[in-house]
């Protein structure tokens, strides 16, 4: 098991064990989260359940009730 004693982004000192293990300091962890969330959203279905999409073209034509839209 790799351990790091400083943050693989910024470089600042690790001091939770939790953090050693993935590598990165909090501050780090959150930009990278909020990056990786601006790419997907999620989709209500009609009379269905919740959908994660990741794909933009996806999200044109998925409301059946509101017709075809591309």
């Amino acid at each position: 098991m790799v351990r790091f004693l400083h943050c693989r982004d910024c470089g600042d000192e690790l001091h939770d064990p939790m953090h050693t293990l993935a590598g990165y300091c909090w501050d780090c962890r959150e930009t990278a989260a909020i990056e990786a969330r601006k790419h997907w959203c999620i989709a209500p279905l009609h009379k269905s359940n919740y959908m994660l999409i990741t794909n933009r073209d996806l999200l044109a034509g998925l409301n059946n009730k509101g017709g075809l839209i591309r």
